[in-house]
């Protein structure tokens, strides 16, 4: 039986080469190729072939539910697995919703590893336990911060530096609209401008 093939995403070399490292001795799994940013995924994965993409949370171009979506597009049947320092981030709950099939926080023991990635190569969905409450963390850090999904939605956006016409072609709503969630975001941060919000929706483990 072919070993699985795993494509690694991650901007930080120490993770891809780690990754790498862990899994050879594993001979179910081989590491066929890795990517550095979300666009370098995209371009590399037809190719590569992935049955399984382990992808990092925080990349420099994408965010992770917007890569998930587009590698599914690409690579559908490829399993994806969400690969984070941050268990309680608000991020794993989005990657899930937009269809990753599982979500593991980066300090994961070999065993536990290899483990995780077989259950996920055969169908099932797996979620480090010690993420936030067995329901999909749930008590996550947008329930804290008190924001809308919507108005999460739009800041995720503006952190992209997408500008405010190009977030409201992006989720349909009228330029206005977009403005009056981004004010209420940054009401609710406590923040005076987006630049000071982004910076304190990241500290707070939503982006």
């Amino acid at each position: 039986m072919n070993p699985a093939r795993v494509m690694v995403v991650d901007d930080h070399p120490v993770v891809r080469d780690g990754v790498a490292l862990l899994l050879r001795g594993e001979p179910s799994l081989v590491v066929v190729g890795a990517a550095e940013s979300g666009r370098a995924a995209l371009e590399r994965a037809p190719a590569l072939r992935p049955d399984l993409v382990l992808l990092d949370l925080r990349l420099p171009d994408m965010l992770a539910p917007e890569v998930v979506v587009a590698l599914r597009a690409v690579c559908p049947a490829a399993r994806i697995v969400v690969f984070t320092a941050h268990g309680d981030h608000h991020g794993v709950r989005a990657a899930l919703d937009a269809g990753a099939h599982g979500a593991l926080i980066k300090d994961a023991a070999v065993t536990d590893l290899v483990a995780a990635l077989r259950k996920v190569l055969r169908g099932e969905r797996v979620l480090d336990p010690r993420m936030a409450a067995a329901g999909g963390l749930e008590g996550s850090a947008l329930e804290r911060s008190g924001l809308t999904r919507r108005e999460y939605e739009v800041l995720r956006f503006a952190a992209q530096g997408r500008t405010n016409p190009e977030i409201a072609e992006a989720t349909g709503l009228a330029r206005n609209t977009v403005k009056t969630y981004l004010q209420s975001a940054l009401h609710k941060l406590g923040a005076r401008n987006r630049v000071e919000a982004i910076g304190k929706a990241s500290e707070a483990g939503l982006l």
